[in-house]
């Protein structure tokens, strides 16, 4: 029995969009070409309503532009490319699970208040902190170009000198720059760091971290899920 042709309002009806939405979406080519009716109107098939549904799920957890390469390269039958698509998306949520770890363990020995009875964090030179960080004193310069950094001056030679809250911040900057995150993201987090205002302040914001890094985790499965739908219709020719 063959199947009634769905029009683009069909479509749209389900999840709340725009016929012209539909369209552009077609003409995007996130979804595959649609018939045409004798009088020259678009018809869309399951598969089509299926594609749409896989697109709209797999960009709550894979952002717009790698859901739409994954569509495209579904449609076209290059399963090698969609594959790597998924594959790279779930690795870097892996790698930014993997750094929020490594930060959440700095903070913890960061942020733990030394026992009374052992003196306070001695400042330090650029010299001493790059050598305690592994780094080269011109990248610590770098990072202070960028914000990220806001080390005192020695009123008497001019020369740097790192507070323990500065030593800190450079010591949080590194494990993210380790993680592969941008300057200006680390920035944007030390400034958070910054404004916490305490330990459980601080917890709290990796905490945030945390569940948005499940709640994407959990979306990828879902348009997994959809995604494998629209593949079976796709290799049945429906």
């Amino acid at each position: 029995m063959a199947q009634r042709a769905l029009r683009p309002v069909d479509l749209a009806r389900e999840h709340g969009l725009s016929t012209q939405a539909v369209r552009n979406y077609e003409d995007e080519r996130i979804l595959p070409p649609a018939g045409r009716s004798e009088s020259g109107y678009r018809q869309y098939s399951a598969a089509h309503a299926q594609a749409l549904r896989s697109f709209l799920a797999l960009r709550r957890g894979f952002g717009h532009r790698t859901a739409t390469a994954i569509l495209r390269a579904a449609h076209g039958g290059d399963d090698d490319t969609l594959f790597r698509l998924v594959d790279r998306a779930h690795a870097a949520l892996l790698h930014e699970r993997d750094t929020l770890d490594e930060v959440a363990a700095a903070l913890d020995t960061l942020t733990t208040d030394p026992p009374p009875h052992e003196a306070p964090s001695p400042s330090l030179s650029i010299g001493a902190l790059a050598h305690q960080l592994g780094m080269h004193p011109a990248s610590l310069r770098k990072w202070e170009r960028a914000g990220i950094l806001r080390p005192h001056r020695d009123p008497a030679t001019g020369h740097r000198v790192y507070h323990p809250d500065a030593v800190r911040d450079a010591r949080i900057a590194r494990q993210l720059r380790r993680g592969g995150y941008p300057l200006p993201h680390i920035r944007g987090f030390v400034d958070q760091l910054r404004e916490a205002g305490g330990p459980a302040a601080l917890r709290e914001l990796l905490h945030q971290w945390r569940a948005r890094i499940a709640r994407r985790s959990g979306a990828m499965l879902a348009g997994g899920r959809e995604l494998e739908g629209y593949l079976d219709l796709r290799d049945r020719g429906r």
